[in-house]
């Protein structure tokens, strides 16, 4: 008799234990599902205001451009062919952002290669002083298009885990 008592009670203080274990759980269940969303907020401001920011830029290289092709003194070309780039930079990070809101949250791949692809043809433009350099340039622009058209052959979703295991009939 007194084991029964002995057991109850203790199972009386387990189940106590549980429950307080159970409500703490249950706070930081709350604040682990409130991180995220509060970061995912803070992004979503933070690339807002940049693409306000990046819009400025944008229309300030629409004005040098409209400047350089209507004053009357000989063009720089290189300056003309840089600001041209710099204007697609500037697009391309743009269009990046509008993707990530249109495509739930998510960056996609290839407009990191487009922008990494203009940023290496602004270098080579800019910097063509150093042979070696200019060469190098042009390797990683020839990787990132490799890496495009890789990532153009492969799937866009991922393939079933069990896709080797599947009977063939």
């Amino acid at each position: 008799m007194n084991t029964f008592k002995y057991h109850l009670t203790k199972v009386d203080k387990i189940s106590k234990e549980e429950r307080a274990l159970f409500k703490i759980k249950k706070n930081y269940t709350f604040l682990i599902l409130l991180i995220p969303k509060m970061l995912q907020i803070l992004l979503n401001f933070s690339l807002v205001i940049l693409a306000v920011i990046l819009s400025f830029l944008l229309v300030n290289e629409l004005v040098v451009f409209t400047m350089m092709i209507f004053e009357k003194s000989a063009i720089d070309y290189k300056f003309f062919l840089e600001s041209i780039l710099v204007f697609f930079l500037y697009f391309e990070f743009i269009t990046m952002i509008v993707k990530y809101f249109k495509e739930d949250y998510h960056f996609p791949i290839r407009y990191f290669i487009y922008v990494g692809i203009t940023a290496m043809t602004r270098l080579i433009i800019v910097e063509h002083n150093n042979p070696l350099d200019t060469l190098l340039y042009t390797i990683v622009i020839l990787i990132l298009i490799i890496g495009y058209f890789i990532m153009n052959l492969t799937p866009h979703e991922r393939p079933d885990s069990k896709w080797f295991f599947k009977n063939k009939q």
